[in-house]
This record gives C-alpha cells, structure tokens and sequence, in this order.
C-alpha cells in the first residue's frame, strides 16, 4: 500500500470535524467551501485509499479510432505487411479511411507494426 499523504490527512480531519461540528463551521474553519467537504464525506467509505487523489487521465478521446477503422488498417496491413507509410495510407483511403499520414503513423506505433 501507498503511503499515507498529507492531503489525505487533512481531509480526514476535515470530515471528522465535519461530522462533529456541521459542514457550515467546518468550511469556515478550514477555509474551504462546503461542496468540497460534501464530496469527501461522500466519497469516504472508512479507508484511506478513499480519501487519495483519483487519476485525473480522461478515460477515452473523442476522436481516437473507431473499431471499424481498427479493423481495416488491422486487414489492410495483413494484406500489404511490407508496404511503405504513404502506399498504406492511400490504399486505406481507397477503402474509406479519413485521417491524415500522421494520425496512421502514431496508430501504427502504438500497434506496434511500424518505425
């Protein structure tokens, strides 16, 4: 297990005087607003993993590859293993693909199958 973070400390502190005194006086004490003592009380279940920091990394991207599109570069490069980026990527748009030489290139690496 991690170690226990000052942050994590505070907040504990912060709803347990919460929890004796009211929300209201807490927020004054602590000089914070009363929301963020709202979501640690909800969020603390009894552990301390409850009162760490939740990764703020987004859990998808709006314009990352549609599985269609996965599939045909996927069948595409099993098709044509030795071609070159360029020649890849304009029989890929022959077959309907919308995204730019650099956008395939970074997709390729992250596969694996190029540079």
């Amino acid at each position: 297990m991690a170690s226990i973070t000052q942050d994590m400390r505070y907040r504990l502190s912060l709803i347990r005087y919460a929890e004796k005194y009211g929300v209201s006086k807490a927020a004054i004490k602590y000089k914070t607003n009363r929301q963020y003592i709202y979501r640690w009380k909800d969020r603390y279940d009894g552990s301390w993993d409850s009162l760490r920091d939740r990764s703020r990394r987004p859990h998808s991207h709006p314009n990352q590859h549609t599985p269609e599109g996965i599939k045909l570069i996927r069948d595409m490069r099993r098709r044509n293993p030795h071609a070159g980026l360029v020649v890849f990527w304009v029989k890929l748009m022959q077959q309907g693909y919308k995204r730019s030489i650099p956008g395939l290139y970074r997709f390729l690496k992250k596969l694996g199958d190029y540079g």
